[in-house]
């Protein structure tokens, strides 16, 4: 099989490798760079459990081959958490307890990123279509749904509501 060297930006950090050209991104970070935080669900991109962010953008890291992302910046879901803090999307995702086997939760917290960047206040409606490419098996997707509207909530830099006061009548 003929390789290629290529070089990935991955979380912030620059890789350089020697990979087989029929290798899949999902092989490389998980096989050769132990990044197991990506899963390994269908092989198909049916599940999205392999969803990761190339340029801002969501791909299945299993139909995607390793050789094509030379010099592209790759984030994963281990890259969102900013010194091992959540960032506000994985925190929802805890607080709304929306994590039951956590097979999903990486791919399902790269499709909110993802959705977040491009609407900010997404409805319900919204949010369903966008993660329609990501199966969870535990969940009936309602404490998914609430956590990717808490994101959106929580995104920094957006003013935080505010409850208006109730006329308390004597």
């Amino acid at each position: 099989m003929k390789n290629r060297e290529i070089t990935l930006h991955i979380n912030g950090e620059e890789y350089r490798l020697n990979v087989a050209v029929n290798r899949t991104l999902l092989d490389v970070l998980r096989d050769e760079l132990g990044m197991t935080e990506t899963k390994y669900g269908c092989g198909t991109g049916e599940c999205g459990a392999c969803t990761v962010l190339v340029e801002g953008k969501e791909v299945n890291s299993c139909l995607t081959l390793a050789a094509t992302m030379d010099g592209k910046r790759i984030t994963t879901v281990a890259g969102r958490a900013d010194f091992g803090r959540l960032d506000h999307i994985q925190q929802a995702f805890v607080d709304e307890a929306a994590i039951q086997c956590g097979y999903c939760t990486p791919g399902m917290v790269m499709k909110t990123a993802s959705l977040l960047a491009k609407n900010p206040d997404p409805s319900e409606a919204e949010i369903r279509h966008a993660l329609e490419g990501n199966i969870c098996r535990c969940t009936g997707y309602e404490k998914i749904v609430k956590a990717v509207k808490k994101a959106a909530a929580t995104m920094p830099g957006r003013a935080a509501a505010v409850e208006p006061c109730k006329e308390v009548v004597q």
